[in-house]
């Protein structure tokens, strides 16, 4: 299972660099910054949704402990990735990528990694409650119960 989450965390990341590319090319020379910034940090969690919805039976969480347990694994490796790959390997000066996060200041970035946090667990949950897939038994409770097969 943590391999799986493992596996899907790290489709996010070109999902994420390639929306900061639309961002930057695309969305703000059109629409300006501040704009762009809501608009694209909408659309990445929407993508994180998305990705999430469409892989959770795969990573087979056991139940929502689990789910949570991978929310958290996601949340620590995105703001490891955005705050060191962000400053060390970009450039990005520290100001610059805390900024992101003033919600004082207009900026909802905080969406993407609260986003990241929850979608394991919301995803599992909402697969529950919409009745699992055909080769997955609906769980009790919400407790995301895999389907037979192999371990992860």
């Amino acid at each position: 299972m943590t391999r799986r989450a493992l596996v899907i965390w790290c489709a996010m990341v070109p999902i994420a660099i390639a929306n900061g590319a639309v961002r930057d090319l695309l969305i703000v020379p059109r629409i300006g910054p501040e704009a762009g910034h809501v608009i694209s940090t909408i659309a990445l969690c929407l993508a994180i949704l998305a990705l999430t919805w469409l892989t959770i039976l795969w990573i087979r969480p056991l139940g929502a402990h689990d789910a949570v347990r991978i929310g958290a694994l996601w949340l620590i490796l995105t703001l490891a990735f955005e705050f060191l790959a962000g400053h060390f390997l970009f450039g990005t000066p520290w100001r610059r990528l805390l900024a992101d996060y003033n919600v004082a200041q207009g900026r909802i970035w905080i969406l993407v990694p609260l986003t990241t946090a929850v979608a394991p667990w919301l995803a599992g949950r909402l697969r529950d409650v919409l009745g699992g897939a055909p080769d997955r038994p609906r769980s009790s409770g919400g407790h995301m119960r895999p389907h037979a097969g192999g371990a992860s």
